[in-house]
């Protein structure tokens, strides 16, 4: 019998992932944050930090971990990993297999999201290896992406086949809009809000109903083929 739209799993659409400037000033930020953390639907947040040295860094991550979680939303951070736990942060992202191994010892409490994977090997590793998610589509260390077109399929490729979440690195609205219909679990919103004239509410508010009107076009037609099969 052909599953019905009662008794297929339900797609959730995919939360935001949003990934901070480089910073300095995080006090100045952490001041900002609270009213786009309200407006939309932020899973996390991942802090992204300049160079400075470790009591200064292990301040900066203390001073945003109270507004972010206190708005309900994780805090990770890029590297850094034992600065993650000394900052009272959520977790840690990762870059590929090796950074991943380094901080197996933070997984019993902490997220480890992962990215850099850039074979399809490499993504099924993480995943076997624990990773919490892996991020797909973000700039490599020399500044390039894949095409808009083949992140998507990377996602489809994870969403449909794998259990651990995957998320969509997107540079433009355009991207995150496309990345919804992927089954993408997250959808990781960096540097086109913060550059957005209007101001980073206004554009992060912009993805997240783009988001919703491209997913729910995307699911709901696809339950319906369901239904009438």
């Amino acid at each position: 019998m052909a599953p019905s739209r009662s008794s297929a799993p339900a797609q959730p659409m995919p939360r935001l992932y949003l990934a901070t400037p480089a910073l300095d000033d995080t006090a100045a930020f952490a001041a900002s944050l609270p009213p786009l953390l309200t407006a939309c639907d932020v899973a996390a947040v991942l802090l992204r930090l300049n160079e400075a040295d470790e009591r200064t860094l292990t301040s900066r991550i203390k001073t945003l971990a109270g507004p972010v979680q206190a708005a309900g939303t994780a805090l990770l951070v890029e590297g850094r990993q034992s600065l993650a736990v000394r900052g009272g942060a959520d977790g840690v992202h990762v870059e590929g297999l090796e950074q991943m191994e380094d901080a197996a010892s933070l997984k019993a409490q902490r997220i480890v999201g992962v990215g850099q994977l850039h074979t399809r090997h490499d993504a099924m590793l993480a995943g076997e290896r624990g990773a919490d998610y892996l991020l797909f589509g973000e700039p490599s260390r020399n500044g390039e992406r894949p095409s808009p077109e083949a992140i998507f399929e990377r996602l489809q490729w994870w969403a449909e086949l794998f259990e651990p979440p995957c998320v969509g690195y997107a540079a433009t609205l355009e991207e995150a809009t496309l990345f919804a219909g992927s089954g993408a679990d997250f959808i990781m919103a960096a540097d086109f809000i913060w550059n957005d004239a209007r101001g980073p509410k206004a554009a992060l508010e912009e993805a997240q109903a783009a988001i919703r009107a491209r997913f729910e076009a995307t699911f709901s037609a696809a339950a319906g083929q369901v239904t009438r099969s």
